[in-house]
């Protein structure tokens, strides 16, 4: 199945190249590409069965991801947001699921977990207000995800929910206008005054015990899953993804170009380019290699039934921002070795340098944070998952 999924993506990519400055000047992924990616399956890899997905091991997004960003960084983003939100709705109670996927298995989720808005528990619920910012793809979608936080009781610390609203209850407000990713559409979703019922909330404690109402009726092991991992690995795989692309048109371009400056000489030839090739080669293929070993580690604990060690969740995120650096150091490489070609608006490395760039500041690439994480568990000091700091990154 993925290989055929990688297959049907790799057929769309010259389309996808062709509009990727589109996309920069509409500051949004064009509906063509959304349309073919939904075509291709893409959004329904992590979508259970019940209501016509693959539920498909997560591997196979994160391929199909970088596929996409290796020829328009900005779409690849989206669809591994867009791609990935289905596994998250999958452990919604399952009237969440019929509400979303029942009439309209087709319909798309994008989100925003900085919890911003107001949240009011009444009864049967909650009312919910606010603003939350960076919704990428959010133009393309009939229901969000939402951050919030909810009051325990005096004395006690918030607890972190995640709502899931349609459509009908916000709207979007086109304020996205910056220098990389600029084709993610990543607008702000405006609530005045929406009802949520409580079935449309899911709570960080269920997920740091990986657990959610939604696995009494999806068993598929993916769905044991840890969201630290899943949800995580979609964006380092965009930005991996856009690293690919980046080295592909630098090589295809070095293949051709005659360097003046110390003599005729061509570029192909130059042993310093060699080195700078190899050295960006080796960063991008070593992300890869961690990343997709941490997602196999953790898919066999699940298929046996047995838990995930916390040590290997753990090391999932730290690989996971050091991955993030590592694709990040590889386009820094090849830019330098662009010459003055690589500061020209329209050429790959440029658009994929910006927008590499532009996805390290995303929450979820604070590599300090994840690495101390990590440092924590090394040394035995408790990790709370419940604390704002870890509440929807763990």
């Amino acid at each position: 199945m993925s290989n055929d999924m990688l297959s049907r993506v790799r057929a769309l990519l010259p389309r996808i190249w062709d509009r990727a400055e589109e996309a920069d000047r509409q500051r949004r992924v064009p509906a063509e590409t959304i349309a073919e990616l939904a075509d291709a399956g893409v959004f329904r890899l992590l979508q259970p069965k019940r209501y016509g997905g693959d539920e498909h091991n997560p591997a196979a997004l994160y391929k199909s991801v970088r596929a996409i960003a290796s020829a328009c960084p900005s779409s690849g983003w989206v669809a591994s947001l867009l791609g990935v939100h289905p596994w998250q709705i999958s452990l919604f109670d399952e009237r969440a699921q019929d509400d979303v996927w029942k009439s309209t298995p087709e319909a798309l989720v994008s989100s925003s977990y900085a919890p911003t808005g107001k949240l009011t528990q009444v009864e049967g619920g909650f009312r919910l207000s606010g603003r939350w910012s960076f919704s990428s793809g959010s133009d393309h979608c009939q229901w969000v995800l939402l951050g919030t936080l909810c009051s325990r009781g005096e004395g006690e610390p918030p607890e972190y929910l995640t709502a899931l609203v349609p459509r009908s209850d916000y709207t979007v407000d086109d304020v996205w206008d910056v220098i990389g990713l600029s084709g993610t559409g990543s607008n702000d979703i405006v609530i005045e005054d929406a009802f949520v019922p409580a079935h449309r909330t899911y709570s960080s404690l269920e997920q740091d015990r990986l657990q959610g109402p939604g696995q009494a009726v999806n068993t598929a092991p993916i769905y044991r899953l840890p969201f630290g991992m899943v949800f995580s690995y979609a964006i380092s795989n965009a930005i991996v993804g856009a690293a690919e692309g980046a080295y592909t048109a630098h090589v295809d371009r070095m293949k051709k170009r005659v360097r003046l400056s110390y003599g005729v000489q061509k570029v192909a030839e130059d042993p310093f380019t060699h080195v700078r090739v190899a050295r960006a080669a080796g960063e991008i293929e070593a992300a890869i290699l961690t990343l997709d070993h941490n997602v196999a580690e953790q898919t066999r604990y699940v298929e046996s039934g047995a838990p995930i060690p916390e040590r290997l969740r753990l090391r999932a995120r730290r690989d996971q921002v050091l991955g993030t650096e590592r694709a990040l150091r590889a386009i820094e490489i090849l830019f330098e070795n662009s010459g003055g070609h690589s500061i020209k608006r329209g050429n790959p490395i440029e658009r994929h340098w910006r927008d590499a760039h532009a996805g390290t500041v995303h929450v979820i690439n604070d590599v300090e944070q994840a690495l101390a994480m990590y440092g924590r568990g090394e040394f035995g000091v408790p990790i709370d998952a419940s604390s704002s700091t870890w509440s929807w990154v763990w």
